[in-house]
């Protein structure tokens, strides 16, 4: 299941405290999300305002889209919500979950740049 992030504009949702981002799953957009919690606790926001989450969620784009990509690959591409222990998990476990990710042909594409050893 081919999944990609497009490079548009991150939405800041103030009442769940999160930021929300797409992804295109078989070409379906899917609308992901990342808690503020999760970008305070893993990638650097200083506080839950939306200036602090979105630089945060540019710092750790990378990462963040890797485990979104692993968690739409275990759910079949259904929406998912980023929160902070799925971060301390797959850093603690990331060779783990790059294997199987790599054992199920998992690719994802950010913009045209491949992020998987087993991209086709």
């Amino acid at each position: 299941m081919p999944i990609t992030f497009a490079n548009e504009s991150l939405l800041y949702d103030g009442d769940d405290l999160a930021v929300h981002f797409a992804a295109l799953v078989d070409g379906e957009p899917i609308v992901c999300s990342i808690t503020a919690e999760a970008l305070e606790d893993h990638f650097g926001a200083k506080s839950p305002r939306e200036e602090d989450l979105l630089d945060a969620f540019s710092n750790g784009a990378a990462r963040i889209r890797a485990v979104c990509a692993e968690a739409l690959d275990e759910n079949g591409g259904q929406p998912v919500v980023l929160r902070s222990g799925l971060f301390r998990v797959t850093h603690r476990h990331g060779a783990r979950v790059s294997r199987l990710a790599a054992q199920r042909g998992a690719a994802y594409v950010i913009g045209a740049t491949c992020a998987t050893e087993s991209c086709t």
